[in-house]
């Protein structure tokens, strides 16, 4: 069977719900005429793209476009008393005050949680340093942060302002690196750090996925290393939530801080969420924290009173009323999730698609494995983990040999070939792609045409 049939045969076995999503086309993206083009001449320009970005910025789902109207008409028809009388309340709309209530069991299902250890909150960075203001509280013997060396920069300056605050400099971190000659940790490096180092260290908090290769941290088995060593565990979910199926309270995790817009859809710069396991509430004094009166009991939270009597569980730590915009958006996504089969289904078919799209890759005579990277010929490694219990949906192409001059340089004429014949991913300077297969609206045959285009480049490439 060719590689195209198994991709027609993959697309019967796996449903793609492409029609719940608003896809850019050829025209909306400003493209040129795909008809024009001998390559592609199947398509029109009102043919989508192949939107391989997921992993960046999620599509829209069409269901939003009406969540969101809802609310602008109720602004509009009661102002303020929205807030307590919404117009379409009859409909099955939420009132203003309470707006973000309706999500929270939708995040639970999504990140393993139960309902009262989650939050729907602030942004991914600002929710990470609102953590660990209560959760990173050093002490003489115990004040290093451990996590990984090349995070996403945001989060290495909560990391190192986090240390800062409490008077430590950047000795405090630990950060580690994959070994030399490697691109990804190796979780028995992880776990021997944690049993060498475990009674220094305070916080340990790596990211569930990593953004730049895509290797999915063994939560499990790194929490519980750290506990037995006394460590507080924290994870940045940007890239796990919505894309692999987490279980945070069985995995006894103590916080979790992310974004919404990747694998949720949410919308740029959507509202972020927040985990805090269960067991940690259960202390009769409540833990201190970055505070604001939407955190506080609810009942007299109009009084203005100048108590703070947080809500029990994660609510307990919002600060402000949320953007009433932002939840709705992400509420009509995590809706289109169950109409997607779930978290379950959807990771189910992710592996496959991610797995296909890894073997179309391969075939490529333009692959070079790990061993034949130093090749001089112009080609392409795979920098993310291979096992799919260890990576979520996204691919990274590393792409050699570097040139300074971007007209010259490898990833950078491949990357421009593929967005003018619409294949939409992002890239990593100097020399990476990321290609991110979303199994709610992407299907094997959007591997298939994206890795043909891609041999196309290549051959322009060395013409």
């Amino acid at each position: 069977m060719s590689l195209q049939d198994k991709a027609k045969q993959l697309d019967e076995q796996f449903p793609t719900h492409k029609e719940l999503f608003a896809f850019p086309t050829f025209e909306s993206m400003g493209l040129k005429d795909p008809a024009q083009r001998a390559d592609s001449s199947k398509k029109t320009l009102l043919s989508p793209v192949n939107y391989l970005c997921g992993n960046s910025l999620g599509l829209m789902p069409k269901s939003t476009v009406e969540a969101v109207n809802n609310e602008l008409k109720a602004w509009a028809m009661r102002g303020v008393e929205s807030h307590f009388r919404h117009p379409m309340e009859s409909d099955g709309l939420t009132n203003w005050v309470n707006i973000d209530l309706p999500v929270i069991p939708l995040l639970a299902e999504i990140v393993g949680a139960k309902e009262q250890e989650v939050a729907c909150m602030g942004t991914l960075t600002m929710n990470l340093n609102s953590l660990l203001c209560s959760f990173y509280q050093p002490t003489g013997s115990r004040y290093k942060i451990l996590f990984e060396k090349h995070a996403f920069p945001s989060d290495y300056y909560a990391m190192l302002n986090q240390v800062k605050l409490h008077g430590y400099n950047e000795e405090a971190l630990i950060q580690l690196a994959p070994r030399k000659g490697e691109f990804f940790l190796k979780t028995e490096d992880i776990l021997e750090t944690i049993e060498n180092e475990g009674e220094s260290i305070a916080v340990v908090c790596f990211s569930g996925i990593q953004y730049y290769t895509g290797q999915y941290f063994d939560i499990a088995r790194i929490t519980e290393a750290a506990h037995v060593k006394g460590c507080v565990v924290g994870w940045d979910l940007a890239h796990a939530v919505g894309n692999v199926d987490l279980q945070l309270h069985e995995w006894n995790v103590d916080f979790a801080a992310w974004c919404s817009y990747k694998y949720l859809n949410s919308g740029p710069g959507g509202i972020g969420g927040i985990f805090v396991h269960e067991r940690l509430f259960h202390d009769q004094q409540w833990k201190p924290r970055l505070a604001g009166w939407w955190g506080n009991n609810s009942s007299v939270r109009f009084k203005m009173l100048e108590q703070f009597d947080p809500i029990p569980g994660a609510l307990g730590f919002r600060q402000s009323n949320p953007s009433v915009i932002d939840v709705v958006s992400l509420r009509s996504s995590l809706e289109t999730y169950k109409k997607c089969g779930g978290i379950k289904a959807l990771r189910e078919k992710s592996k496959a698609l991610t797995k296909y799209l890894e073997t179309l890759l391969e075939n490529s005579i333009y692959y070079r494995d790990a061993e034949h990277s130093l090749d001089a010929k112009p080609h392409f490694n795979i920098i993310t983990p291979s096992n799919p219990d260890s990576r979520g949906a996204q691919l990274s192409l590393l792409f050699a040999p570097h040139y300074q001059d971007s007209q010259k340089n490898v990833m950078q004429s491949i990357f421009k070939f593929l967005n003018e014949r619409g294949v939409i991913c992002d890239d990593r300077k100097p020399d990476v792609i990321r290609l991110a297969p979303v199994p709610s609206y992407n299907s094997f045959s959007d591997c298939y045409d994206s890795v043909k285009l891609l041999n196309e480049a290549f051959e322009q490439y060395a013409d």
